[in-house]
């Protein structure tokens, strides 16, 4: 599950995942809530899934009610399957 994918199998997992989009290396998906509370609530339901698939993404909290998720495959230097599958995570919590 973590090896490295190709331009076009990036582009064809991009497509399955609407919200997220590509910058350089990674993939970022930006969310906004309606208040801190709930922003924190949301990073601790990715916190838990990121270590139930032992993959973590850099999580911003920000402006107090907006969330930002970027995600790559820091061993690999590159996207895998695992990126895709913690967007796929985080879409279904979301």
């Amino acid at each position: 599950m973590g090896s490295k994918l190709t331009e076009d199998q990036i582009t064809q997992k991009l497509s399955q995942h609407a919200l997220w989009r590509r910058e350089g290396g990674e993939i970022v998906r930006d969310l906004k809530f309606k208040d801190f509370a709930a922003a924190l609530a949301f990073v601790n339901l990715v916190g838990a899934q990121a270590e139930e698939i032992d993959h973590h993404p850099d999580i911003l909290l920000h402006g107090w009610n907006n969330v930002r998720l970027s995600v790559m495959t820091h061993s690999e230097g590159a996207l895998t399957d695992k990126d895709f599958e913690l967007a796929r995570r985080v879409d279904e919590i979301a």
